[in-house]
């Protein structure tokens, strides 16, 4: 991760989209759907920012948005369907604010890898590729090895002018959490690139009154003026120096532009948003790093990282292998409440078709509640959720089997979605970049999803 203040001081096939909740007796209705499409041309403008959603430990698809109503009891599990703004359609009955804004949003039902342990999941649901060390409980993070995350990448697509979009001294962000299992999990930094393109990652919690960025404020006796001769100070020492760093030299450029930017140092001001906009996301630490994602949006930053939880276990994340539904419920109502906001608020403000915004987790919950009653890592199956960015709402692509076991229809893989966010923002995701031994690699080995977007 980045300490700006530390750097200057030291110096399968898819073909057709089906309609969202495809269940028992809404079944025949939604073959009818005017809401079922087919293939477009994916002829839609770029994007210009993605806001990624990671919900840490892995949410159950079967009781939040494919549930299975018909499905015996130990598959269908304790909550109820309810419906939606597009007929046909319902979800699961802790998702009141987001039933009425399924017109806007789209559902991946048939997403799937092989990744059964959180860390090794977490690697491919965010890089899109399989982590070199196997499906390993405690994968650790190998920057000579690991592939990038999106976002690092992006800032590195900006840094070489390979970004169809103005240059930014900030394009980066992820917080407001290092999601850790015991060790950190790989696939929240650049990788091989070099952490000169990590995230700007923030740890603290956009929910608390004093909320500041250390890595964004001057210590109490530096004021502009001496920061700039600070500055021309360590550019005539670069130029009198037969051992330039050109590495170190960009970290310094980089956190000087982030601390004389007022638009960016603006964006952090939580407290001068509205108390009913923040009212609206929720005062809880999930709505508010939503409602800060948005405003970093707003300020130009092209990539947001929002982790929703920090540790794994039963009672901190959403690994619920004991008493899910319980679990669940008390999860579900601050997601509900912040994605919810955000996709209004987004829309509201005219973000909303320049902005992707995708909702995860690493995988899904097995088909089978056990006998703790809750369920246990299924990365077979389980659905991931998109808005904005041209996608068309009221939709799902792909389909689970009856029991929500296995992709039924239209197969996804996290390479997939990878290849489907380069290609939004106008990225070539079959370029190479080049790992630290000169090996090439494509961005994504996936393939876009462009029957989603219109």
């Amino acid at each position: 991760m980045i300490d700006l203040p530390g750097i200057l001081a030291t110096n399968f096939h898819r073909r057709r989209l089906l309609q969202v909740g495809a269940y028992g007796a809404f079944a025949s209705a939604l073959n009818q759907s005017r809401w079922l499409r087919g293939a477009t041309d994916g002829a839609t403008s770029p994007i210009r920012s993605c806001i990624f959603l990671m919900h840490y430990g892995g949410p159950s698809h079967l009781d939040t948005w494919d549930m299975k109503v018909d499905a015996p009891a130990e598959i269908r599990g304790e909550y109820q369907p309810i419906a939606t703004n597009v007929p046909g359609c319902v979800v699961c009955e802790h998702l009141p604010m987001m039933s009425r804004l399924v017109d806007k949003v789209a559902v991946i039902r048939s997403m799937h890898h092989t990744m059964n342990n959180h860390n090794s999941a977490m690697y491919e649901a965010l890089i899109g590729r399989l982590p070199s060390g196997g499906d390993k409980e405690l994968l650790g993070v190998d920057r000579a090895n690991d592939f990038p995350s999106i976002g690092s990448t992006m800032t590195y697509l900006a840094a070489e002018g390979k970004l169809r979009a103005e240059p930014m001294p900030l394009t980066n962000v992820a917080l407001p959490y290092v999601m850790r299992n015991v060790i950190d999990l790989a696939g929240q930094n650049a990788g091989f690139l070099g952490g000169r393109y990590d995230p700007l990652q923030i740890t603290t919690d956009p929910n608390q009154p004093d909320f500041s960025v250390r890595e964004l404020t001057l210590p109490g006796d530096v004021t502009a003026r001496r920061l700039s001769a600070r500055r021309d100070l360590l550019e005539t020492f670069n130029v009198a120096s037969e051992r330039h760093d050109s590495s170190l030299e960009s970290y310094r450029q980089r956190a000087f532009d982030l601390l004389q930017n007022a638009n960016f140092k603006r964006a952090f001001q939580m407290a001068s948003e509205p108390a009913e906009v923040r009212q609206r996301y929720g005062r809880h630490t999930l709505g508010q790093s939503l409602l800060l994602a948005r405003r970093l949006v707003e300020a130009g930053v092209r990539f947001v990282n929002v982790n929703d939880r920090s540790a794994n276990s039963q009672n901190t994340n959403w690994d619920s292998h004991e008493t899910i539904f319980p679990r669940h419920k008390e999860l579900l109502a601050p997601a509900d409440q912040g994605f919810s906001a955000l996709v209004e608020d987004l829309d509201q403000r005219g973000l909303l078709n320049s902005t992707l915004v995708v909702a995860m987790g690493e995988f899904g919950r097995t088909p089978k509640i056990n006998g703790n009653a809750g369920r246990d890592h299924w990365p077979q199956c389980y659905h991931v959720l998109m808005a904005g960015g041209g996608v068309n709402g009221g939709t799902a692509f792909g389909s689970s089997d009856s029991i929500g076991a296995y992709p039924d229809t239209d197969p996804v893989t996290p390479g997939d979605l990878a290849a489907t966010i380069f290609w939004r923002f106008g990225v070539d995701h079959s370029q190479e970049i080049h790992d630290g031994f000169g090996r090439p690699f494509r961005l994504a080995d996936g393939q876009p999803i462009r029957e989603m977007f219109s």
